[in-house]
């Protein structure tokens, strides 16, 4: 229920009268040279302060291997560790990631990207894609200096983002520990892995084996008697 007008004009009164909302300035803050001499005094004070910035693009800030700078892709060996799986594509939040998957049976690992793009302008540098590549073939590198003249020069392909492995070692060393902490010590990437060649397999499996006689044998190593029902 509002209060009657009569009582609540007397109270603003009071508030304005009690409450000064400006200051009365000296006689020499009026002239404001004092203020002015000031400012000036502590200007050159700083003048003579050992410089703590960068004079770029002369000099160039070298990031530490937690930076994320533009993603790349890991060119191991001459040829990239990527197998088009198709996981960093899925993970991009502003779909800034395309490719596609050829085979070669040449190629241990059998699949390769036939082409690799990234639009630099939808990539907001999230890491995500770095996050969920099983081979890790793209990571996030030191480059922060990116320039575009058109659109056209924003894309990257293939041949632009692969980058040799001894230059992104800093990068490799610390998504190893990261991940280590993330997985609780027991993650240990291994490079041989990233062949995935089913020539490569077992060759019991290969060998003309049937169902019974594969899980037989499995029970066997285990140290299991076999059930009727396995056997049957």
């Amino acid at each position: 229920m509002s209060a009657p007008k009569n009582l609540e004009q007397p109270r603003a009164n009071a508030l304005n009268e009690q409450f000064d909302r400006e200051r009365s300035f000296s006689f020499l803050e009026n002239l404001y040279l004092p203020e002015i001499f000031k400012a000036l005094w502590y200007t050159l004070k700083q003048m003579f302060q050992p410089t703590i910035t960068m004079e770029y693009p002369e000099e160039k800030w070298d990031p530490p291997s937690i930076f994320r700078g533009r993603p790349v892709l890991v060119e191991d060996n001459g040829k990239e560790r990527c197998v088009a799986c198709g996981l960093c594509a899925r993970a991009c939040p502003p779909l800034a990631i395309s490719m596609q998957a050829n085979e070669d049976s040449d190629d241990p690992k059998e699949r390769y990207p036939d082409f690799f793009e990234i639009n630099m302008l939808r990539c907001i540098y999230c890491g995500y894609c770095e996050e969920v590549c099983p081979e890790e073939a793209i990571v996030m590198s030191k480059d922060y200096d990116i320039v575009f003249e058109s659109r056209e020069e924003a894309i990257y392909d293939k041949q632009r983002l692969l980058v040799p492995k001894e230059d992104l070692e800093d990068r490799l060393e610390f998504l190893r520990e990261y991940k280590n902490r993330q997985f609780g010590q027991f993650w240990d990437f291994q490079e041989e892995n990233n062949i995935h060649s089913v020539r490569d397999r077992d060759k019991e499996f290969h060998s003309g084996l049937s169902l019974v006689e594969m899980l037989e044998q499995q029970r066997h190593n285990d140290d299991v008697e076999p059930e009727s029902e396995w056997v049957r």
